[in-house]
């Protein structure tokens, strides 16, 4: 999807963004950039100015921390994300969630499409909606194709939880908050969460809160 709504050059709109040292800032909800959808990426960024790019999302997303980040979170309107999850997890939320490590990965015009019908419901949470968690129903599996930073194709099926981070990570390309998809009843502050719904599966959660979850 292309977008009308930037005027600089991204590969200015990046170098002024890598002009200071450290994190970028993240850009929160209610920024229009995060809802204009990207274009497509086709050199727009020579090699060079890419490889800085991917390092600054990769810094950026350990410094929030997150398991994911897309171009658009840092303001830029280009069809790239990173993504990465060393799953520190108790083997009882590894088992539910299908929560397994995954190494750092950028994702070049990544799109997905399902893989089955199976859907899973768990509380998740955005960088960009800082403070808040919701439970969102995904598909369980998911074919994920584009490219990696170095132009190489990607064709590959995605399970579990690392499903679930490329799809929020592709929604934001495409211009889709999580809280698009999420059970609004299930909206939940971090504070509420540690209280509260700190189980593997929103189970207690949707039975207190009154949502259902998908069958």
């Amino acid at each position: 999807m292309s977008t009308s709504g930037h005027h600089t050059p991204l590969a200015e709109l990046v170098e002024e963004l890598l002009a200071t040292d450290g994190p970028l800032p993240i850009v929160a909800a209610g920024d229009p950039v995060l809802r204009r959808g990207t274009e497509r990426y086709d050199g727009q960024l020579d090699a060079v100015l890419l490889s800085r790019f991917v390092e600054a999302l990769r810094l950026t997303m350990h410094a929030a921390p997150g398991v994911g980040l897309a171009a658009p979170q840092v303001g830029v309107p280009l069809r790239i994300a990173v993504i990465e999850d060393p799953a520190p997890v108790p083997d009882e939320v590894r088992l539910a969630r299908g929560r397994v490590p995954q190494p750092f990965r950028v994702l070049v015009n990544p799109s997905y499409e399902p893989v089955g019908a199976e859907r899973v419901a768990f509380f998740e949470g955005c960088l960009s909606v800082p403070g808040w968690q919701a439970v969102v129903a995904r598909h369980a599996q998911v074919r994920l194709t584009g490219e990696d930073e170095h132009g190489h194709p990607v064709d590959e099926v995605f399970t579990g939880w690392p499903a679930r981070i490329v799809q929020h990570e592709t929604d934001h390309l495409d211009g889709m908050l999580y809280l698009d998809r999420a059970e609004l009843r299930s909206l939940s502050s971090n504070q509420a969460m540690a209280e509260r719904w700190t189980q593997p599966t929103p189970g207690q959660a949707a039975a207190s809160l009154g949502f259902e979850l998908p069958r």
